[in-house]
């Protein structure tokens, strides 16, 4: 009798071992497996059961959360959507997350492992701190300034504070509502397709995730390889490039926009923006140094993050003498992000030193500890000090007495470089204006900002869209803006 009960003990103890290891197996080994099962909607419960944390621009949140008393409890809402949508991204409970809403969704989710009290505590006790805080470095009056001057056309700006690379404006046009992606059901999925399906794609950030040919914008570039490289030592001495240019190994002629071109110097060739003399001094520069050239200003480099993804600005590596001078005047397959080229302008601005562009100054725990600061970095030192130096003084007499005259502001020094680029088979692509400045007021020693604005536009006559009218108005605006903050 006793060795029955024996028996049976021990089969209900092997019974025990057998149900507490099926437990382990299934609360630790098969735990990821089950928390990301399609079918399992507790994470997804858990993710909207508190409020997301928010993004703050100049010191208010311009994000926030809304109780729907549903399943998937708090839905997010946006304080002037279309005006920051081009920082904030969307947080959808149907699409998921873009821009910041998604680089910093661990601190506005709360399942950031830098918001628990204790190293692997979120793990073991599955706790949910609550959702932190992203400060950004974006100021308000310059988001609005840009907003408005684009004024619902397709465009975009992007505004730099060269000293510390710090973001000051981001701006893309038309812009949408992101709070009308924020939950589910028929109104949202009407809001994704109108969105998706729009032929001005207010969805695309223009700012950072699209690339155009920056025509005459590029010739900073190409001033600076010139200069460091020696090709070109005085500014003002002729250059010897002639008109009419024609391009290497064709009977292509290369036009100028401007007159009296002819063997003009570097000076003469920025103030009114010569194709031929840029185009002759990026051959002469070659295709090495320019594509080193480039890649110091951030061009070709897929790992920019500022924190969100931003587009691969493009200067090719391989191509033949005619390819790299249309290159070098912003043409043929070079193309650039409007915060690459705010990043040329801050670049000289700063004497060369391009710092490395941030989008998020600080994050914050729910109680206002500091969680993470950013800091200022230098990016590259895109040229020497002596050809910025040499490049602020083309910059200031382009504005002053060049093609960028209606950048200028009275008692400031004002830099810019006009672009216009027309693309495709006979021009018959969307004209862009560009503009690429920075400003400093006459009281102080260091740049406020750098900016860089371009402007589409589909119904201009081909001939008329130009940087000077069209962009650099926007870009004073900004400008002014940053000077009275």
């Amino acid at each position: 009798m006793i060795s029955h009960i024996r028996l049976a003990a021990a089969f209900c103890l092997l019974l025990l071992v057998a149900l507490l290891v099926n437990s382990a197996r299934i609360q630790v080994i098969q735990a990821d497996s089950l928390d990301n099962n399609p079918g399992n909607r507790r994470k997804t419960m858990d993710r909207y059961e508190q409020p997301r944390g928010e993004i703050v621009v100049g010191g208010r949140p311009v994000t926030g959360s809304k109780d729907t008393g549903q399943q998937l409890r708090y839905e997010r809402t946006y304080t002037q959507g279309p005006l920051y949508a081009p920082v904030t991204g969307f947080s959808s409970q149907t699409y998921g997350t873009t821009l910041l809403e998604s680089a910093q969704d661990g601190i506005l989710s709360g399942t950031d492992p830098m918001l628990a009290p204790l190293p692997f505590w979120n793990d073991i006790t599955r706790a949910h701190p609550p959702g932190g805080k992203v400060v950004t470095t974006v100021e308000p009056a310059l988001q609005q300034a840009a907003y408005s001057g684009l004024d619902g056309r397709r465009g975009a700006v992007a505004a730099i504070e060269p000293t510390s690379g710090r973001i000051l404006a981001l701006v893309s046009s038309p812009s949408y509502d992101p709070g009308k992606l924020s939950g589910t059901g028929r109104a949202v999925a009407d809001a994704w397709r109108r969105f998706n399906g729009a032929d001005d794609q207010p969805m695309l950030n223009r700012a950072i995730r699209q690339t155009y040919p920056p025509g005459s914008a590029f010739k900073i570039v190409t001033a600076a390889a010139a200069l460091d490289a020696g090709v070109v030592e005085d500014v003002d001495e002729p250059t010897g490039v002639p008109e009419p240019y024609v391009l290497p190994g064709t009977r292509t002629t290369l036009p100028n926009v401007s007159r009296g071109c002819d063997k003009e110097s570097l000076a003469y060739a920025i103030k009114w923006s010569c194709n031929s003399v840029m185009a002759g001094l990026g051959v002469a520069v070659g295709l090495d140094k320019m594509v080193e050239a480039a890649g110091r200003f951030g061009f070709n480099d897929r790992r920019l993050r500022i924190p969100s993804g931003v587009a691969v600005s493009n200067f090719d590596r391989e191509m033949s003498d005619d390819q790299l001078a249309l290159s070098s005047i912003g043409q043929f397959d070079t193309t650039a992000t409007p915060l690459q080229m705010a990043m040329v302008a801050a670049a000289v601005a700063n004497g060369g030193d391009l710092k490395q562009p941030y989008l998020v100054d600080r994050t914050l725990a729910a109680d206002g500890d500091v969680v993470s600061r950013t800091g200022e970095h230098s990016y590259q030192q895109a040229m020497s000090p002596s050809t910025a130096y040499r490049l602020r003084q083309l910059m200031v007499e382009a504005v002053e007495t060049g093609t960028g005259g209606s950048a200028g502001i009275d008692g400031v020094t004002v830099g810019g470089k006009t672009g216009t680029a027309q693309h495709g088979v006979g021009n018959s692509g969307t004209p862009y204006a560009w503009f690429i400045a920075w400003a400093q007021a006459a009281d102080t020693g260091r740049p406020a900002v750098a900016v860089a604005v371009v402007v589409e536009d589909a119904e201009a006559v081909r001939g008329e869209i130009s940087g000077g009218g069209d962009a650099a108005p926007i870009a004073r605006a900004v400008m002014r803006a940053a000077l009275r903050d």
